[in-house]
């Protein structure tokens, strides 16, 4: 079942779903929550754009990427960053999310995330986005814009394996 606003609205009430920073009112809609864009962004490395092949069974993208802390980044046609999440969502064990860009930015050619949209059941972290400029022209994008949505559904029954616990990269983000 995916959540709508009244759903979610009680599961944060209720505390059973979580945000930190606490979110603003117009933050939820109908079946989603807009995800806002912190001022930290990860952009790869000179070495790594030379056009050479990355063994990506060598590489990881901690060693490829450095962060850099600014309220704004532009990013040229084709380019690409890792951006993150404002807010630190607490997932519940019995609930998961998927996370979706927004039509206004995709319209102009902004991807948020290339494959990794679930948001894993007992996760407790900031969302990592991979943000992609599609569009023919550079885009500038702002720490606080609305970038991303998640969707929440219900899961029949709680995971045993909750991502806070068993999670692997993203438990410390």
């Amino acid at each position: 079942m995916v959540l709508s606003d009244a759903d979610i609205r009680r599961a944060i009430a209720s505390r059973h779903l979580r945000f930190s920073p606490a979110l603003k009112q117009d933050q939820i809609g109908a079946a989603s929550v807009d995800l806002t864009l912190e001022g930290r962004f990860w952009v790869f490395k000179k070495k790594y754009v030379a056009n050479k092949p990355v063994d990506l069974s060598r590489v990881d993208f901690r060693e490829a990427t450095e962060e850099y802390e600014t309220n704004a980044i532009t990013l040229p046609a084709g380019g690409m960053c890792l951006g993150i999440t404002r807010e630190r969502i607490t997932m519940p064990a019995d609930m998961i999310g998927t996370l979706e860009g927004r039509s206004r930015f995709a319209r102009m050619g902004l991807a948020v995330h290339v494959t990794s949209a679930l948001v894993m059941p007992g996760s407790d972290n900031h969302q990592v986005l991979e943000i992609v400029n599609f569009a023919p022209f550079p885009v500038t994008i702002r720490a606080g814009m609305k970038i991303s949505q998640i969707i929440f559904e219900k899961l029949d029954s709680k995971t045993t394996k909750p991502y806070a616990k068993f999670g692997k990269i993203a438990r410390r983000q």
